[in-house]
């Protein structure tokens, strides 16, 4: 299989339950043999909460606020704590074989992150040692430093298939992140490209259809020479009692 083989479907704006769904949907087809599809979209305000983050402590208003603001709050199978997604958030799903290689595969949707930022004009995008996620120059606010964090990344591996992927600030509601302690990370704030634009002095204004249209294209560039087979999955033989010797007097 070659990288031209792999699916790109825009699916718009999807609820997030809709789209887990539709992950799953994907996933089975991909383990299964199918074709590896990049799903990309955007969702209705939502909370979701990795493996780490099942407390929901680093959610820090109420459950009764959230639910006057229509944000829903799920837990999810994917690595990491809590993030936000909204309108103005791309979203791409990479249903891809990953195998044993999962940190090499964080490594590619990096890479193709970057790259995807780089033809929007922020040259500086990189990742951040020690933290999945692409992140811009740190900025400076009221004399403490922080990290300015452009996209989270949070992957979940099911029979060597992936699940789940990156969420890319371009024209995000930022203010909804105030909602949580994005991450669990107290050092970092959260950034967009438009917000990069505003700060930085560039004239003009991003549309998620122009950010769509980038990331596909690092995709396709950055997974050209991907290995897309999947490890067989060899069945647990199973559990067989240990022999009983006779007694020596029944010899």
């Amino acid at each position: 299989m070659t990288a031209s083989t792999f699916d790109i479907l825009d699916l718009g704006t999807v609820p997030y339950r809709a789209a887990w769904d539709l992950q799953h949907q994907h996933h089975e087809r991909v383990v299964a043999g199918g074709t590896p599809t990049l799903l990309l979209l955007e969702h209705p305000p939502v909370l979701t909460l990795g493996r780490k983050a099942r407390d929901g402590h680093n959610i820090i208003v109420t459950r009764e606020y959230l639910a006057s603001q229509h944000i829903e709050v799920l837990e999810i199978e994917r690595g990491g704590d809590v993030t936000y997604h909204g309108p103005g958030q791309l979203v791409a799903y990479a249903i891809f074989p990953v195998g044993r290689k999962i940190v090499d595969f964080l490594r590619l949707l990096e890479q193709a992150t970057i790259e995807a930022l780089s033809t929007l004009g922020l040259p500086d995008a990189r990742p951040n040692p020690g933290y999945a996620g692409v992140y811009v120059n740190d900025r400076e606010v009221n004399g403490r430093v922080y990290g300015q964090k452009i996209a989270s990344f949070g992957v979940a591996v099911k029979r060597h298939v992936a699940l789940h992927g990156i969420g890319l600030n371009i024209s995000t509601n930022l203010q909804h992140f105030d909602l949580i302690v994005p991450c669990g990370l107290t050092d970092t704030q959260m950034t967009s490209v438009q917000r990069e634009y505003d700060l930085r002095g560039i004239d003009r204004t991003v549309r998620v259809p122009e950010a769509k249209q980038a990331l596909a294209d690092a995709f396709r560039d950055v997974f050209a020479s991907y290995d897309w087979s999947i490890p067989v999955l060899t069945p647990t033989p199973p559990a067989t009692a240990p022999l009983e010797r006779e007694p020596a007097s029944a010899r």
